[in-house]
C-alpha cells in the first residue's frame, strides 16, 4: 500500500494514521521530496482524471494561465504539492482524498 502526500499535509497524516490503526503497513511517498515518475502521474491521472488536481489550493490558484489550462500530468509535473491528497492505491485498488468513500474501502 502507497499513500502518495506531503509530509505536511493534516489530511495525510490522519490517513497514515487510521491505515496503521486498522492494521495496514502503508509506505508514504512524499511526493515534494521525491518526486512522481511519468509513469505514476500518468497512473493517477489516468485512474482520476482532472479530479487529479485540487483546484481550489493555493498552487494551483497561483498558476500563470498557461499552466492552469494545461493538462493534468503537466501540472503534476510541475508542481507535484496541486496534487488532491492523499492518493492511495494498493494492488491495483486507488482512491483519492480521505473522505468517507476512502475510508469504508481501507477501513471497512
Amino acid at each position: 500500500m502507497i499513500l502518495y502526500g506531503i509530509s505536511t499535509c493534516d489530511t495525510c497524516k490522519k490517513a497514515l494514521k487510521a491505515l496503521k490503526e486498522a492494521g495496514h503497513d502503508p509506505q508514504f511517498r512524499d511526493v515534494r521530496a521525491t518526486p512522481l515518475s511519468a509513469a505514476e502521474i500518468t497512473a493517477i491521472v489516468q485512474e482520476f482524471g482532472d479530479r487529479a488536481i485540487n483546484k481550489a489550493s493555493p498552487t494551483y490558484r497561483s498558476f500563470n494561465p498557461f499552466l492552469r489550462e494545461s493538462e493534468p500530468e503537466v501540472q503534476i509535473a510541475e508542481q507535484p504539492t496541486v496534487m488532491k491528497r492523499p492518493v492511495i492505491e494498493h494492488e491495483g485498488r486507488w482512491t483519492i482524498a480521505w473522505d468517507a468513500a476512502a475510508q469504508q474501502v481501507w477501513l471497512g
